[in-house]
C-alpha cells in the first residue's frame, strides 16, 4: 500500500514529477477513474508540459485495461477538455499543474458535463482504490485509444456565446505566459475585429520568462509594460499556465481586479437573464453582491473552489459565478469555469462602447483590497483562534466560519483568514474603504498572525 495523501488534493492530483507522480501511479489513478465513473469511455487532454504526453499516456493505459475507450484531444486548455466533457458527454482528465512549476504535473478530473470531482465527490475514492491497487478488470475486452481534434468547435462555440462580430476594433495584447493560452487564443480570435499582440506565445513547461500565475503581481508586469509601450492598446490580458484563469490590464496597463471582472460580467448574463443568480465566493468583494442586486440579481455566497462553486450553481441553476482568483464559471459552458469566455465578455462590453476600460470598469470597482497575503505558521488553528478571540469581543463586529474565518468590522471593512489546503500557510484578504484603511486593517491582522 502506497501513501498518495501527499499528491491528491481537495480538488485535483498535483506532484512533482518523478518523486510523487511517476506513470506506475499514474495508471493506478486511470484504473482508479474508470471504476468510479463507469462510462462507456473518457476523454484526455494535457498541456505543454515536457511530462504532460506520457503521464497521459500512462493514465490511458489505466482506463483501457478497465474495458473504457478513451478520445484523446491531445494539447488543450483546461476550458477545452471541459468543453471536450460537456460536448461528448464523457468524463474527463486534464493533465496540468497549472500555474505549479516545470517539475511539477497534476490530473484535474471531471463526471461528463464537466460535472466536478473533488475530495468528497470521488477523488478521496480514487485516492483509496489507486493506493490499495484496482483490481484488474475480469473477461473484458481492453478499451481503445482514438484522437479527435476540438479546437475548432470550442472557438466556434465560445464565439457563438459571446459575439464580437460587431465591435469597434480593438488591439488586445496577450501573455500566454508559455502557456497553454499560446495554443488557445490565435484559434479564438481569428477573423474578430480584435489584433492580438502576443507575448511568448510559445509552448514552453519551462515556464522560461517567468511563472505562468497572474495572480502574483510580478509575472503581469511584462504585459503591463508592453500595454504601455505599445500607446494604442486597449487592454491586456494575462492567462494561467493551463489558460482557465484570466486577468486583465486596462489601456493605462493598470490591473482590473477580478472581483471588478465578475461584476461587469455578472450585469452581462443578467440582461440575458434578468433576475437570475451570481455565484461569488467569500473572498470576492462587497461590491459584487451589491451591483447583483442593483441589477436585479440574486447574489449567493460560497466558500472558495471550482467544486463548491460549480455544486452551489448546480443547486441554484445560477448563470454565472466569479473568484477573486479569476476563475468564473458560466451555466452555458456547464458550469465549468473558462478565462477565455470571461475575456471575451470584457472584449465584447469595450468594444460596444467608445470609452477606455478604464472607465469602463470604475464603475465596477468600489473598494480597495489587500490582494492575497500569505503568512507561513506552524499552528494554522491556533492562530484562526487568537484572531477569533481578539475580534470577537469588540462591538458591532460579525463573525462567520464558512470558510476560514470571516470578520466584517462596523465600518464595513473586513478579512477573511483562511488555512491553505496544501500548505502551511494562512491566506488574508482584506477589503475596506480606502488603501489606507485596507494597510492598517492588514497590519494589524498580520502582528497576531505572525506573532
Amino acid at each position: 500500500m502506497r501513501d498518495l495523501s501527499g499528491i491528491v488534493k481537495a480538488y485535483d492530483i498535483r506532484g512533482v514529477v518523478g518523486e510523487q507522480l511517476d506513470a506506475e501511479v499514474v495508471r493506478a489513478f486511470g484504473a482508479a477513474f474508470a471504476r468510479l465513473v463507469g462510462s462507456s469511455a473518457v476523454v484526455i487532454g494535457y498541456d505543454m508540459r515536457d511530462s504532460s504526453p506520457g503521464l497521459a499516456a500512462a493514465f490511458a493505459e489505466g482506463v483501457t485495461a478497465q474495458g473504457v475507450d478513451v478520445v484523446d484531444i491531445g494539447l488543450a486548455s483546461t476550458d477545452l477538455l471541459y468543453f471536450a466533457s460537456g460536448r461528448l458527454d464523457l468524463p474527463g482528465a486534464m493533465f496540468t499543474a497549472s500555474h505549479n512549476p516545470a517539475r511539477y504535473n497534476g490530473i484535474k478530473l471531471c463526471r461528463a458535463g464537466a460535472a466536478p470531482i473533488g475530495q468528497d465527490t470521488g477523488l478521496g475514492q480514487i485516492r483509496s482504490d489507486a493506493e490499495n491497487g484496482t483490481p484488474d478488470a475480469q473477461g473484458v475486452t481492453p478499451g481503445t485509444v482514438t484522437k479527435q481534434d476540438l479546437l475548432d468547435d470550442y472557438a466556434v462555440y465560445l464565439r457563438e456565446l459571446v459575439d464580437l462580430k460587431a465591435i469597434r476594433p480593438l488591439k488586445i495584447v496577450v501573455d500566454a505566459g508559455n502557456g497553454m493560452g499560446g495554443h488557445t487564443v490565435p484559434r479564438v480570435f481569428d477573423g474578430l475585429p480584435v489584433e492580438i499582440v502576443p507575448m511568448y506565445f510559445d509552448l514552453d513547461g519551462s515556464f522560461p520568462n517567468h511563472e505562468a500565475n497572474p495572480l502574483d503581481p510580478k509575472n503581469i508586469v511584462d504585459l503591463q509594460k508592453r500595454v504601455r509601450e505599445e500607446g494604442d492598446a486597449d487592454a491586456g490580458l494575462a492567462f494561467d499556465g493551463d489558460a482557465d484563469r484570466c486577468f486583465v490590464v486596462d489601456e493605462r496597463g493598470e490591473p482590473v481586479s477580478p472581483s471588478a471582472i465578475t461584476a461587469l460580467v455578472a450585469v452581462r448574463e443578467l440582461a440575458k437573464s434578468p433576475g437570475d443568480t451570481i455565484i461569488h465566493n467569500l473572498i470576492t468583494s462587497h461590491a459584487v453582491p451589491e451591483i447583483v442586486r442593483e441589477h436585479g440579481g440574486t447574489p449567493v455566497r460560497t466558500r472558495v473552489g471550482h467544486s463548491f462553486i460549480k455544486e452551489e450553481m448546480a443547486r441554484t441553476g445560477a448563470i454565472f459565478g466569479g473568484e477573486h482568483s479569476a476563475h468564473y464559471y458560466f451555466r452555458d459552458f456547464w458550469r465549468a469555469d473558462t478565462g477565455m469566455l470571461a475575456a471575451l465578455h470584457v472584449l465584447a462590453a469595450l468594444g460596444g462602447q467608445d470609452g477606455p476600460l478604464s472607465a469602463l470598469t470604475s464603475d465596477y470597482e468600489r473598494y480597495s483590497a489587500s490582494g492575497e497575503v500569505n503568512s507561513t505558521v506552524a499552528d494554522q488553528a491556533g492562530r484562526l483562534a487568537a484572531i477569533k478571540a481578539e475580534f470577537g469581543g469588540r462591538d458591532g463586529v460579525e463573525l462567520d466560519e464558512l470558510d476560514g474565518l470571516t470578520v466584517v468590522l462596523p465600518d464595513g471593512s473586513w478579512f477573511n483568514l483562511r488555512a491553505s489546503n496544501t500548505e502551511p500557510l494562512l491566506r488574508l484578504n482584506v477589503e475596506a474603504a480606502d488603501p489606507a484603511s485596507v494597510a492598517a486593517l492588514r497590519d494589524e491582522v498580520l502582528s497576531i498572525v505572525r506573532g
